[in-house]
């Protein structure tokens, strides 16, 4: 694994979040029969794969058709993804992306915005437009991280139970912590070529 495909599969690893959405899935899941849960977190990683795969693919035209800039992109991904690892890092009584609805999800929250969320979909587009020419490298690490995602996922009772859910917070902090630096450094890297191509 080259240094580009490793570091983009961590970033996305960390963007997705795997463990700071198990408290997500178990109260997601709850009402669902147990021999129904693992399909239904495979079908909402999926759909977000799949979402995430679009945006990638998808995003240079999507900013095209929008008149957005890289730097913007680049500004507002900094800005969204802070304010969530900040969430995360000073975990509240209620989850990061809202409270789950009853019954068995669809798409709303697992797959969007739990998984696919804002800051993962700006990433998704700002890896893709900033260099296209490496778009395959970018969809081998989303496909690792997404697999990756999956696995920590349909596991999310069972992780739960085995650390119990103190630790699966502390791991939520962790991960808002060093989300927050990603966040800072896209800030910074957008507002570096803002004052470039104002000089």
């Amino acid at each position: 694994m080259n240094a580009d495909l490793f570091s983009a599969t961590i970033l996305l690893v960390l963007v997705i979040d795997a463990f700071g959405n198990v408290p997500l899935v178990v109260s997601a899941l709850r009402h669902v029969a147990p021999s129904r849960r693992l399909a239904v977190v495979l079908r909402e990683c999926l759909f977000a794969y799949a979402l995430l795969m679009v945006f990638m693919f998808g995003g240079k035209t999507f900013l095209t058709l929008l008149r957005l800039s890289e730097t913007s992109l680049s500004i507002a991904g900094g800005i969204v993804l802070f304010l969530i690892a900040l969430r995360m890092v000073f975990h509240g009584s209620d989850h990061v992306l809202g409270d789950a609805m009853e019954g068995e999800p669809f798409l709303v929250p697992l797959a969007v915005p739990a998984i696919a969320g804002p800051s993962a979909l700006a990433t998704v587009m700002l890896l893709a437009s900033r260099n296209p020419e490496r778009i395959g490298t970018w969809a081998i690490a989303l496909t690792l991280a997404m697999i990756f995602t999956a696995v920590v996922l349909a596991f999310a009772h069972w992780l739960e139970r085995l650390v119990g859910p103190r630790v699966v917070v502390a791991l939520e902090r962790l991960t808002g912590l060093v989300l927050t630096a990603l966040a800072v450094e896209m800030l910074l890297a957008g507002v570096r070529t803002f004052v470039r191509e104002l000089s």
